[in-house]
């Protein structure tokens, strides 16, 4: 069957017996689980700090127990999937005093059904992100004693659409935050500057969001009423569609912005949500990163619906 290894770390500011202590305490990954922060109703039984189960209608059910753990070293567990489909996993938490706090790596080893040897890719690569955003979650948690990234399911409302100006991007996912700030603030001063444009706006649409082969395909937009006469010939113009949108918002820093999208992701794919494919999935935001703390930042994640 095909083998399928995942491997994530990250630096967290936290001290090691901290860490330590949330890592091997099954009562407290709810806390900062990247999945269980995707389905609210996802029912969690606790039944030590060794021993938990879920079920819930995006996370499927399974359970995980702690196998092994050396204090401030590591900490291993079985991990049961029992929907989606059946499958184990072996997994591994390795803590290392380093810097001031503790790096944290993450590991799991386990397999899919021969009948699915074409996803494996996918699979790591999907996997690695869910560990990368849980990674950030932990960071949160360990260092402040909550995460910092929440969502609200606004749900669906009637969009008008708009006119707007724009600059289209192609990069890897890895430096679309440098590459969005940079075509922002190319956009933004513009837009301050001249009647007619509205800045407080402004959003992004994603066309393309591969993340096994890193590429992204984005147009960074300032909606407007009237064009401005001196309208620079680098920005493009682009008329926005009405359309019956669902809305998901998150409240937090935009490192944990993949909470918001892969929970999306998740309820297309259990078909809660049946999505116009051919209208791109947009962003826009609530306030400015520039006036606003990173916990308090608003972004809202709009798909097409039918």
């Amino acid at each position: 069957m095909p083998l399928v290894k995942v491997v994530k770390s990250k630096q967290i500011k936290a001290p090691i017996d901290k860490v330590y202590d949330i890592v091997s305490d099954l009562g407290q990954w709810q806390a900062w689980s990247p999945w269980l922060i995707m389905d609210p109703n996802t029912e969690v039984n606790v039944v030590s700090k060794k021993s938990y189960s879920w079920e819930g209608p995006r996370t499927g059910s399974g359970n995980m127990q702690i196998t092994g753990e050396s204090q401030n070293e590591f900490v291993n567990y079985d991990l049961t999937f029992l929907k989606p489909w059946k499958s184990k996993a072996k997994v591994r938490m390795e803590l290392l005093e380093k810097d001031g706090g503790t790096e944290v790596q993450w590991q799991m080893d386990s397999t899919l059904p021969w009948f699915m040897f074409w996803m494996k890719k996918m699979m790591e690569t999907y996997i690695g992100m869910d560990y990368d955003r849980g990674l950030n979650l932990l960071s949160d948690y360990a260092q402040d004693g909550k995460v910092h990234s929440k969502l609200n399911f606004l749900g669906e409302s009637q969009y008008k659409g708009c006119n707007y100006i724009y600059i289209k991007e192609e990069c890897t996912i890895t430096g679309m935050p440098e590459s969005m700030k940079k075509n922002f603030e190319d956009l933004m001063p513009y837009a301050y500057k001249n009647k007619g444009m509205r800045p407080h706006e402004a959003f992004c649409i994603y066309h393309k969001f591969d993340a096994v082969k890193d590429i992204c395909i984005y147009t960074a937009t300032v909606p407007y009423d009237e064009l401005p006469v001196d309208f620079p010939s680098h920005y493009k113009l682009g008329k926005h569609e009405s359309a019956k949108l669902y809305t998901l918002e998150h409240i937090g820093p935009y490192e944990h912005l993949g909470n918001a999208w892969s929970t999306l992701q998740t309820m297309i794919r259990s078909k809660e949500l049946k999505i116009v494919k051919n209208y791109h999935p947009f962003e826009t935001y609530g306030n400015s990163p520039k006036d606003t703390h990173p916990h308090d930042l608003i972004s809202r994640i709009h798909f097409a619906v039918k």
